[in-house]
């Protein structure tokens, strides 16, 4: 492991007014990625420390920091991903950022936006940008959509594997936000996310290059990874009143 990446014990600032003023860009636009890192760069205090701290405690972290892994490399290789089976998580992930039309890329610039991810290097940086790019596989595997609500129940999924004030205040916002418009189901799906989370295996230390070839419903029993029947019933509702 490259021990220049561990960085020292000093707690990054916490900047709470430039999160709220992003926060207000995010809620006028949600689909404003850039404003989601800069909340998360804001409130992230030394969660990244702490997230590659646990990775490298993991035989298969420093496994995929020896080997220089690019997850992003993996995913942007639709040629290869089309090569397995359709009910593999390759399969099933290609059909959805083809569906959506999206790219694991679209992340990639967002996040090169932000000083302390510029400021990064070495193990730290590979590590930083392999959880930035397991977004859409987290997408694929927990079956939250990339609709508002399945973002919000994404995020908080997220914040029970690895906590970040950012998200979770993004989440909070998030739940708020929705509940004016769908009720007291949201923060009721929103809580089974992340409760889901914490149940799960921890999800950034696991071998994606491995996963993507196997089916996808042996992966999440692997992973333990629960369908999110809150969100499905309330996404339910939601198409149905809209129809």
């Amino acid at each position: 492991m490259d021990s220049a990446a561990v960085s020292s014990e000093t707690t990054r600032r916490i900047e709470w007014r430039k999160a709220f003023i992003a926060m207000r860009r995010l809620i006028d636009n949600p689909d404003a990625t850039d404003e989601v890192f800069t909340i998360i760069e804001a409130l992230a205090g030394n969660a990244l420390e702490k997230g590659f701290r646990r990775f490298t405690a993991t035989d298969m972290g420093r496994q995929i920091l020896a080997e220089r892994r690019s997850l992003l490399d993996t995913l942007l290789d639709r040629e290869q991903l089309a090569t397995h089976p359709k009910h593999s998580l390759a399969g099933h992930y290609l059909n959805f950022v083809t569906s959506e039309s999206i790219s694991a890329e679209g992340l990639v610039e967002p996040s090169e936006g932000m000083r302390a991810h510029n400021a990064l290097g070495g193990d730290m940086l590979l590590f930083a940008n392999r959880q930035r790019d397991m977004h859409d596989l987290w997408h694929t595997l927990t079956n939250y959509g990339r609709d508002e609500l399945g973002e919000v129940c994404l995020l908080a999924f997220t914040c029970a594997q690895s906590a970040n004030r950012g998200l979770a205040f993004i989440t909070l916002v998030g739940t708020f936000q929705l509940s004016k418009q769908y009720g007291l189901g949201v923060p009721q799906a929103v809580l089974r996310a992340y409760r889901d989370g914490k149940q799960a295996a921890w999800l950034p230390a696991q071998d994606w290059e491995t996963l993507l070839t196997q089916p996808i419903g042996s992966v999440r029993a692997q992973l333990n990874i629960r369908p999110p029947a809150r969100y499905q019933a309330l996404r339910h509702l939601e198409l149905a009143s809209q129809a």
